[in-house]
């Protein structure tokens, strides 16, 4: 075998480890690779991971948009979304960071990214935690 010829396809295995790798590493632990992330009013905000929060009011619905990282679903299948309670963050706007969960109790702690980062007020949160 040439040399050219198992560069190519050491660079081959390399990308599908790569490609794999990618797909399970959300830091979940469940092995998913889509980003939790849910839409209210339009706004979509990403899960932050642990922070301390109090729990405002009740908003109404969120809808976590579907995991399409598997390419299974057929052209003319509509991808379906599961839906949770989304309820405010004390201190924070709902245009910047929202709690989303079955119960209160289970609620985690959802913002914004800008792409820039974070807003500041949800950074003084988890720096203040």
């Amino acid at each position: 075998m040439s040399w050219t010829r198992r560069s190519a396809g050491l660079l081959v295995a390399a990308a599908m480890v790569m490609s794999v790798a990618a797909c399970t590493a959300d830091g979940g632990g469940d092995g998913a690779s889509c980003v939790a992330q849910y839409t209210y009013q339009d706004i979509t905000y990403q899960d932050v991971g642990n922070v301390k929060f109090t729990l405002g009011k009740k908003l109404g619905v969120a809808t976590e948009p579907p995991c399409e990282d598997t390419g299974g679903r057929g052209k003319s299948e509509e991808p379906a979304g599961s839906t949770e309670t989304a309820y405010e963050v004390d201190g924070i706007s709902p245009e910047v960071a929202i709690a989303v969960g079955g119960t209160p109790e289970t609620a985690r702690f959802f913002a914004v990214d800008s792409g820039s980062g974070l807003p500041p007020e949800v950074r003084k949160l988890i720096d203040g935690s």
